[in-house]
């Protein structure tokens, strides 16, 4: 069984496709693509879960900024895993730097982990950045941070099992 979560996001599927004019099916295919859906998910955290502000520009390092001045990081676990570098490094003709990963990891306080796979209730867990350099020193996230949907699960689970997740 996976760790608790610290909340879920739940949306109704009838009134979205309502609203929007679409198909329930289009709004699951929406709501369970990371690069679609990470819009709505961070401005959700933000005013529900961590009482903040969304980063002021998509170019920093993180996304939300809570009520105390914290930053996080907003990442779907989606069908295809996740990833913990920054979103410049990722995509095609881009590559993962080990510096800056770890200057990201210094930058901010953590991340929001969201299973957009269980729409239309999104678990969340909020993962400090110490379990995620634990996770990287200890080689649990491999060489370029991306790991499988599975494997985020199953690290989740594991926090708590021995210091900072390893």
């Amino acid at each position: 069984m996976y760790k608790k979560p610290n909340g879920i996001l739940t949306w109704s599927v009838e009134e979205i496709a309502k609203a929007l004019r679409i198909t329930p099916s289009d709004v699951r295919e929406y709501f369970t693509d990371g690069r679609r859906v990470s819009f709505i998910l961070e401005r959700r955290i933000a005013k529900e879960v961590l009482n903040g502000n969304i980063a002021s520009n998509e170019g920093k390092e993180f996304d939300i900024v809570d009520h105390r001045g914290r930053k996080w990081e907003v990442r779907s676990i989606s069908r295809s895993g996740v990833y913990f570098c920054p979103s410049y490094m990722v995509g095609s003709g881009r590559h993962f730097e080990e510096k800056g990963f770890l200057q990201k990891l210094e930058e901010i306080d953590g991340y929001i982990l969201a299973d957009i796979e269980s729409f239309p209730d999104i678990p969340f867990w909020i993962i400090p950045s110490d379990i995620v350099k634990g996770w990287w020193n200890s080689n649990k996230i491999g060489t370029t941070t991306k790991i499988s949907r599975d494997k985020a699960l199953a690290l989740i689970s594991s926090i708590g099992e021995s210091k900072n997740g390893r």
